[in-house]
């Protein structure tokens, strides 16, 4: 008997954007002074992104492992292993878990191994001390924040890294102003901060880097109220003026979550300054504590 996967917001924004914006990438992009905002500079500024996690890790002194936890399509695990890091990935999505594996077939040598469970489904006895590095790229914000420090800490060698890049929610999320819950995601950045001061870790690195991301919601809210939004209506108008029963029958099943899909991508609220009051995008770079 076959099992039907179902689709999460983040898996589809992986194929959309890679199908209409030829991007290999769903997280921001690192908009820089000298790169200006727009969509045709989207794989510049994600590919920046890259390199600045890049940067974050250990240096290639001796074999470094990695461990890409939601690794997406894998991009940036090719790009980590064709520069001499030793990679896996984790990815729960069957899906992406294929985009995974297709790439890792051109490249010589590899070894990878994916794992195809979420984080906190991961063997940890298994490979317990095997890593020298884990990065979460805006992946960090999916997972349990009662189990993903443990883990890390399990799956680490002595003195190995935990790169996170992610956003966390401000003290302002929840407060009911017209761009509250358009964006949604991220552990709030109080509760981490207490979940890591329990934890084995000490802290390398803090970056709050909201200002070089939040250019892409202006990218993105400008595609949907300028295209997407305009070409929806003209396709609404159509089907209500030529299949008035279709037309009919569509709004009736989605009353519901029309109103949803409205408020969150084309009220126009999606923006740099909504997400800036609402999330806190940080490179947070911790140290496995020695156990003496």
């Amino acid at each position: 008997m076959t099992t039907t996967h179902k689709m999460d917001s983040r898996e589809l924004g992986l194929v959309l954007g890679k199908q209409l914006l030829g991007v290999e990438d769903l997280h921001y992009g690192l908009w820089e002074a000298d790169l200006t905002p727009s969509l045709a500079n989207l794989p510049q500024a994600q590919q920046r992104y890259t390199e600045h996690l890049a940067a974050a890790l250990p240096a290639l002194n001796d074999e470094v492992r990695v461990l890409d936890v939601g690794c997406g399509t894998g991009h940036i695990l090719q790009q980590l292993t064709e520069r001499g890091y030793r990679v896996d990935g984790v990815i729960p999505s069957p899906s992406l878990a294929r985009m995974v594996h297709a790439r890792l077939t051109e490249l010589p040598d590899n070894q990878a191994r994916v794992f195809e469970t979420t984080f906190e489904g991961m063997p940890v006895a298994e490979v317990e001390g095997r890593y020298d590095a884990i990065l979460f790229s805006e992946s960090f914000q999916y997972i349990d924040l009662n189990t993903v420090l443990g883990h890390c800490a399990r799956l680490l060698k002595p003195r190995g890294r935990v790169v996170i890049c992610d956003f966390f929610k401000t003290p302002a999320a929840g407060d009911g102003q017209p761009g509250d819950g358009v964006i949604g995601g991220g552990h709030h950045l109080s509760d981490f901060r207490a979940a890591l001061a329990a934890a084995p870790f000490d802290v390398l690195r803090d970056e709050d880097i909201t200002a070089l991301v939040a250019p892409n919601m202006d990218i993105v809210d400008d595609l949907l109220m300028h295209k997407l939004k305009p070409s929806g209506e003209a396709i609404w108008e159509y089907l209500r003026g030529s299949y008035p029963f279709t037309a009919r029958l569509l709004g009736f099943f989605l009353r519901k979550k029309l109103p949803k899909v409205k408020k969150k991508y084309f009220s126009g609220l999606r923006t740099g300054a909504t997400f800036a009051r609402y999330k806190n995008y940080r490179l947070v770079v911790l140290t496995k504590r020695d156990a003496g």
